[in-house]
């Protein structure tokens, strides 16, 4: 199978310097003990304090949520960025669940699975899947969920702490048929002409030489292509994936919807813009779970004014 490969423990991880990683995944470890309940009364709580003491996040939800939404009232968008910032302590918990929870702890979270006949389609068919979606809080965990159910692989970045690379990479890989690094293009158009499925977020500013300025939100946001080249190259149907957290103890609703077609076209900007625009209709259907605090918009059309 192509893509990175297991990560092997180097003695060189336990220097001193690698201790506050350590504690870090210890305390993740223990966190992903708790039964699912407790941990998102947790989470709810660590949220709420996240919302208090970081400001510099609170400013960047802030900024974004008055761009993107600005047909909100003032009051309506400060009353979602408190429940977005309640939303980041979530995201820790669900981080812990996602990446060092056991296979039974995951198989109690209630979840339900729509849309499966879409994916079923494209196998018939033979073809690959590009499963496109964005970064809402929980798609660590959302990413295992859906591997319970369907073989998929994932894109990724590595992490600058060498203790989280080495750990989060191989419970990625406990779960997921392959992890292709985000540069591996020639590995993941390989695994998806060979009828592989592949999680795939493009929704963030990656400061990359093939972003173009295309709209999300109303917002000209710089957004790159690969999402293009990969259907280009590999053949592979793009099949939007959503996924949203239920109030309380409810768990996960992940949602696989109809193919966009035809696709790709032979204009990439315009698919990316519509890549964008399906990302748009998830963000709308749950905007307190979707990543605010990352400077989407830090990368400016030519001549335009800094917004963070």
């Amino acid at each position: 199978m192509p893509g990175a490969k297991r990560p092997t423990f180097q003695a060189a991880l336990l220097a001193p310097k690698h201790w506050p990683a350590w504690i870090g995944v210890g305390l993740l470890w223990l966190l992903a003990r708790l039964p699912f309940g407790a941990l998102m009364a947790l989470g709810r709580g660590l949220g709420t304090l996240a919302r208090v003491l970081n400001r510099q996040r609170r400013h960047i939800a802030r900024r974004n949520i008055e761009l993107c939404f600005p047909e909100l009232s003032t009051r309506q968008q400060q009353a979602l960025v408190r429940a977005n910032l309640r939303d980041v302590g979530l995201m820790l918990m669900e981080f812990a669940l996602g990446w060092l929870a056991s296979d039974k702890a995951v198989a109690r979270i209630p979840v339900r699975v729509e849309g499966l006949e879409h994916l079923e389609q494209a196998r018939r068919a033979g073809r690959g899947v590009l499963l496109v979606g964005g970064h809402f809080s929980h798609l660590e965990l959302c990413a295992r969920l859906v591997s319970s159910r369907i073989r998929i692989a994932g894109m990724y970045r590595r992490m600058d702490s060498d203790v989280f690379e080495w750990t989060v990479l191989r419970a990625r890989l406990g779960y997921a048929e392959a992890m292709f690094d985000k540069d591996d293009l020639r590995g993941t158009v390989r695994y998806l002409k060979k009828g592989g499925t592949l999680w795939y977020a493009p929704d963030q500013d990656m400061r990359s030489k093939d972003n173009v300025f295309v709209p999300f939100l109303g917002v000209p946001a710089a957004t790159i292509t690969a999402t293009h080249h990969l259907a280009r190259l590999s053949g592979a149907q793009v099949i939007p994936f959503f996924h949203r957290r239920l109030p309380g103890k409810g768990g996960y609703v992940l949602r696989l919807e109809a193919p966009l077609e035809p696709f790709p076209t032979g204009d990439a900007r315009a698919d990316t813009a519509r890549v964008n625009r399906a990302i748009e209709q998830m963000v709308r259907e749950a905007p307190e779970q979707y990543l605010w605090v990352h400077k989407r918009f830090k990368t400016r059309p030519p001549g335009a004014p800094k917004v963070y």
